[in-house]
Formats: C-alpha cells, structure tokens, sequence
C-alpha cells in the first residue's frame, strides 16, 4: 500500500533500525521506544489489521515474535515483556498489522490493565458470552 509507512519501511524508502527479518517478516525499533527495547513485528505483505490476517501471515509472524523476544530479553535482562496487538481506531495508529514487544523494567513508567469485571458478572453472563463466541465462529 502506497501510503502506509509500514509499508516504506519494508521497500527501503523509510529507513529503520531493523533488528529481524526473513522472507516474510520485518522487526525494528519502535520510534516511540516506550521502554528500551520496544520492537515492532510487521508482515511485509501489507495486512491491514488482525481481521484480515490470514493463518499462513500469522503464522510467519507469531514464529518470529519469539525469536525477538528472546533476543530481547538476553540483550536487556528486562523483568518481563509485555506483547501487545492493537485494532482499529482508537487503538490502531499504523493501520498495517503489527505486533508490539515491549521488555519491562522496575519502575519503567509503562502502565498496562485490563478491568475486572467478575463481581459483576453471574454464571448465566459467562454461558451467553461463550454462546455468542462459539456462534461466531
């Protein structure tokens, strides 16, 4: 796609700090570094988010985000890694599928969460969350 900056970064006309790449996938620095380290894992086919991303694709890049993250975790000994996969405006900035590898440090700053919802929720609630799932599948 001609006007995705992923897409730049993969032909060579956008320059990088690369840190991985095969065939079919690209892993570089993360402009923003959100902590040392923050990688991007990218198909170098244009997808344009996780809806569209077919299983040979996902398999291509969940059989690289390992290798980074180990390579991360030796290079900086973080405390742990979070890996994160946003969709869709507001979440999505760079509307080409990427995968967020983000080593964690004490005291980094970086604050992730979900919300517990479970004293909010009966047993009836999970079984119809379930169904609508299981139908949509």
């Amino acid at each position: 796609m001609e006007d995705c900056v992923f897409c730049k970064i993969v032909s060579g006309d956008i320059p990088s700090y690369k840190v991985y790449e095969d065939d079919h996938v690209l892993a570089f620095l993360d402009l923003t570094q959100g902590t040392k380290g923050h990688t991007l894992v990218i198909p170098k086919h244009h997808v344009k988010n996780i809806y569209e991303l077919d299983q040979s694709t996902a398999t291509q890049v969940f059989t690289a985000v390992p290798k980074v993250a180990k390579a991360l975790k030796d290079a900086f000994k973080p405390i742990g890694l979070n890996v994160v996969q946003n969709n869709d405006k507001p979440l999505q900035s760079v509307f080409h599928f990427h995968v967020h590898l983000l080593p964690r440090y004490e005291n980094d700053g970086m604050v992730l969460r979900t919300l517990n919802l479970q004293d909010d929720l009966e047993q009836e609630d999970y079984q119809n969350i379930q169904d609508a799932i299981k139908q949509a599948l």
